[in-house]
């Protein structure tokens, strides 16, 4: 139960703003931002995964491409044999997006390239891509800017006001600053983008943040993780 949030230019020679939160079981091991995949992907750098060896949100400064995956709620049931969905983000950062039916349970896969943003919906049943058009955009574990998801619902105009001053400063500071007041929200509730998900039933809290400008000539990508697994502590992105 990931959230993005991402800030189309209008003008493509101004950066793409993102910013994501990432929910998973505190017990997977992962690696922050780094170049973990040297032989297959030479110059791309991510969060790894440790148990499968993919990627979360990976990015490739030469080519100006970055990806993320949020899980989505499908129609398979938990237990059915399924590939990890992290080489999905791998693939999409090399120029390969998910086509036909992907052998993974559901995602939602922001893919950032050349100034525009795509996201691919799977459900296990459907594949759905739409392109962002200019403006602040938000994502979770249903589609763009939905306001059947809380979160969404809630935040999305607080986000959208401060993406001016994304251009102004010239980084994500504003954004944080929204997410730093986002935490105000219990953990536990619907609308809160720091997360606990377990008395959902599902073992994830909210264990780190990075955000990104993808500009025409590079990526800015900072890296954060929380103290203290779905409790909100200002973390030193780097």
């Amino acid at each position: 139960m990931c959230t993005v949030v991402v800030q189309v230019p209008a003008d493509p020679s101004h950066p793409v703003r993102l910013l994501a939160v990432r929910d998973e079981d505190p017990s997977r091991a992962w690696d922050p931002v780094g170049p973990w995949w040297p032989t297959t992907h030479p110059g791309v750098v991510g969060v790894r995964d440790r148990r499968a060896g993919g990627a979360w949100l990976a990015a490739d400064d030469d080519e100006r491409r970055l990806a993320v995956i949020l899980n989505r709620a499908d129609v398979l049931a938990d237990d059915v044999p399924a590939e990890s969905r992290g080489r999905i983000v791998l693939d999409a950062v090399a120029g390969v997006p998910p086509t036909g039916v992907p052998p993974t349970h559901g995602f939602n896969l922001v893919d950032v390239s050349g100034g525009r943003v795509r996201i691919s919906m799977w459900d296990a049943a459907t594949l759905r891509t739409v392109r962002l058009a200019p403006g602040t955009h938000m994502i979770a574990h249903d589609d763009v800017d939905d306001p059947r998801t809380a979160r969404i619902r809630r935040w999305l105009d607080a986000f959208a006001a401060a993406a001016p001053e994304l251009e102004a400063r010239g980084d994500l500071r504003p954004w944080l600053d929204v997410l730093q007041d986002t935490a105000a929200t219990a953990a536990t509730d619907d609308e809160a983008i720091i997360r606990d998900n377990r008395p959902s039933g599902i073992p994830t809290l909210s264990l780190l943040v990075c955000t990104a400008s993808i500009r025409p000539d590079g990526i800015d990508l900072e890296y954060g993780a929380l103290d203290v697994p779905g409790e909100w502590n200002r973390p030193e992105m780097a």
